[in-house]
């Protein structure tokens, strides 16, 4: 059992392939700013090499846009640094384009597609308070 968890919360009127995209943008924000979630490579029987994965498992969880508002929110005011993508970000095609998109959004406004967070395990519940498991 994991003293932390890592919690991806997507908005559910999301199209599949949108919620595919924001997931694995959103899982990289966090391997990116705590490496020590991210394990050994693989090997395989024949010896090949693959890149290394998360060493903890990554729940899914999909809420309307007023409950990812509120976990927004509450990561904020918990002072939990977040992995956040925006609607605008679908229509762009690269990082500069996003940044500059996102800096255009406040809290308050943001259209969020999807947060992405990994902290205590208590912690992520409350955050998430009010998201259901993703199916």
């Amino acid at each position: 059992m994991f003293d932390t968890k890592f919690a991806i919360v997507l908005r559910e009127d999301l199209a599949t392939w949108q919620k595919l995209n924001v997931t694995a943008f959103l899982a990289t924000g966090i391997a990116g700013q705590k490496p020590g979630i991210i394990g050994e490579d693989y090997r395989d029987g024949a010896g090949n090499v693959y890149n290394a994965l998360s060493i903890q498992p990554i729940i899914v969880l999909a809420a309307d846009g007023k409950t990812l508002g509120n976990i927004q929110r509450r990561a904020i005011e918990r002072e939990v640094k977040a992995s956040i993508y925006v609607d605008g970000m679908f229509a762009t095609g690269h990082d500069h384009a996003n940044r500059a998109v996102f800096a255009e959004t406040r809290p308050d406004d943001a259209a969020v597609a999807g947060i992405a967070i990994h902290a205590d395990r208590k912690l992520v519940d409350k955050i998430t308070k009010g998201a259901k498991l993703h199916g």
